[in-house]
């Protein structure tokens, strides 16, 4: 039987097969999936917000985009993937209250997803599909045996991409 690791808000964890990672409730947040598909290594890091250095506190280096994606990106070439051959796979990044004079500032779905999609080109890792934006939340889960990203929504069904 398979594990079924549970992944926190600001939070990450890495793995290899046949382990499944699983976060719940991501709404404006992003569930970032990174896949070695020849080790069947990989992980999934929960995001809220893009850059740390625009936070008051910082302590958390798993709840930026920026600080978050390094950490895991480190850990599973660790565990024995190939930074070379990482697949990312990403969703969230949600518009969950509508404001009529909504600023760029007030969207951070969209920001979290654009910072990661960065961060990721600039660490030479492909994002090979994506479920984001939206006003509806997602659970996300990645099963480490294949790369399969499963993302559930409550009135939209359930998918893998």
């Amino acid at each position: 039987m398979a594990d079924l690791i549970k992944v926190g808000m600001a939070d990450y964890k890495v793995g290899r097969s046949p382990s499944t990672l699983i976060s719940y409730g991501l709404g404006s947040c992003i569930g970032i999936s990174l896949y070695d598909p020849q080790r069947k290594i990989g992980g999934l890091l929960h995001i809220m917000l893009p850059d740390s250095t625009q936070a008051r506190s910082s302590d958390n280096p798993a709840k930026f985009a920026d600080t978050g994606i390094p950490l895991m990106i480190n850990d599973v070439v660790a565990l024995g993937a190939s930074k070379a051959r990482l697949v990312a796979k990403i969703a969230g990044g949600a518009q969950m209250f509508a404001f009529s004079n909504a600023t760029d500032i007030m969207k951070v779905g969209n920001r979290n997803a654009e910072s990661c999609k960065q961060i990721l080109r600039r660490n030479g890792i492909r994002v090979v599909a994506e479920d984001t934006g939206g006003n509806y939340g997602r659970t996300v889960s990645i099963d480490l045996s294949n790369g399969s990203y499963k993302i559930k929504t409550i009135d939209r069904g359930e998918k893998s991409i």
